[in-house]
C-alpha cells in the first residue's frame, strides 16, 4: 500500500488506480482515509506533471482527461495540497496545456477551492 502512490505517478496505470480506489473504499478510519487521499492527490498531480513534461506538444486526452477528473474529485474531498506539487502542476500545466479545456476547467476549480480564505495555501 505504501508503494502504490509512487506507481500511480507513472502514466497508463489504470489498474493501479483501480486498486487505489478499492483501498479508499475499505479504509474506515477517517484520519487514515484523509491521509490516503492526500497521497493519491499528490500522486495524481505528479503524474500529470510527468505527462505534460514528456509530451509537451501533444495532449494525450485519453490518458490525461481521466486523471484530471480524478484530480478534481480528490481536490473537492481533500481541499489541501502540497504547495510544491501545486506550483509544479500549475506551472507545467499552463506551459504545455494552456489551450486544453479540461485542464483549464480543473485548474479553475482548484483555484476556487485552494484559495478560499481558510485554505492552507
Amino acid at each position: 500500500m505504501e508503494q502504490l502512490p509512487a506507481a500511480l505517478e507513472r502514466a497508463g496505470n489504470e489498474q493501479s488506480w483501480a486498486v487505489a480506489d478499492a483501498i479508499s473504499r475499505v479504509l474506515e478510519n477517517p484520519e487514515e482515509l484523509h491521509s490516503w487521499r492526500r497521497k493519491l492527490l499528490s500522486a495524481c498531480m505528479k503524474g500529470l506533471v510527468a505527462m505534460y513534461s514528456s509530451s509537451k506538444e501533444e495532449s494525450k486526452q485519453e490518458v490525461e482527461r481521466p486523471l484530471l477528473l480524478r484530480l478534481e474529485e480528490l481536490l473537492c474531498v481533500v481541499e489541501e495540497v502540497d504547495p510544491d506539487d501545486w506550483c509544479s502542476l500549475a506551472k507545467t500545466g499552463l506551459k504545455y496545456r494552456y489551450r486544453d479545456e479540461t485542464f483549464l476547467r480543473v485548474l479553475n476549480v482548484a483555484i476556487q477551492l485552494l484559495y478560499k480564505k481558510e485554505s492552507s495555501l
